[in-house]
């Protein structure tokens, strides 16, 4: 992604992050504790949602443009690592919680991230979670296959039409919670999205 398209997606986002996003994501990380990872960090919008419990927080983001505005808004101690998910520069079983919100749209393979996340977690870790996905309605979800090409070159490799709630299942993780609800005022194509917690099984 450019310089360009990382502020862009900090000006596209603010205001879903004023309606909704801020909320959900302050929700989904209010139960965080201990030793967490943060996956695709991009420009940082977890970062003031994370509570009191979290007693070390390490966050990946591998684009260049927006690692440079997340530390640009992250504290000095925050440790950022330049790190795809599917090659995390971290031991087996080494945190409590990893987190990724809306980032497993976009990693290049889904299963090895996936993969990576389950090795890098404790037993009995968890996965916290949300993501924009493939919508359950037949028509929508021809439409985003249609755009999805298109889309995928214009939105850093996003895909609108990526069954994620099954692939996190089908890479070893046991539902705790999971919350499907479209994002307010959001076009079709990306509105559908889940969230959750799921357990390393």
């Amino acid at each position: 992604m450019s310089w360009l398209g990382a502020w862009f997606y900090d000006w596209g986002m603010a205001g879903p992050e004023r309606r909704f996003a801020a909320g959900w994501r302050r929700e989904l990380l209010a139960g965080v504790a201990g030793d967490v990872l943060e996956i695709g960090a991009g420009t940082g919008a977890n970062l003031a949602h994370y509570p009191a419990a979290v007693d070390h927080l390490v966050v990946t983001e591998p684009d260049r443009h927006m690692r440079a505005r997340l530390l640009e808004r992250a504290p000095r101690e925050l440790e950022v690592v330049d790190a795809r998910a599917e090659k995390l520069p971290f031991a087996d079983a080494s945190f409590d919680v990893v987190v990724g919100t809306l980032v497993l749209c976009s990693v290049r393979d889904p299963a090895a991230s996936l993969a990576e996340l389950r090795r890098v977690l404790r037993p009995g870790g968890r996965l916290v979670y949300y993501e924009h996905v493939a919508s359950v309605n037949a028509r929508t979800r021809r439409y985003q296959e249609l755009a999805q090409p298109v889309w995928r070159r214009l939105a850093g490799n996003c895909h609108l039409a990526r069954p994620t709630g099954e692939l996190i299942e089908a890479a070893g993780f046991l539902p705790e919670s999971m919350r499907r609800e479209p994002m307010p005022g959001a076009n079709v194509l990306v509105a559908e999205t889940i969230r959750g917690v799921a357990r390393r099984g």
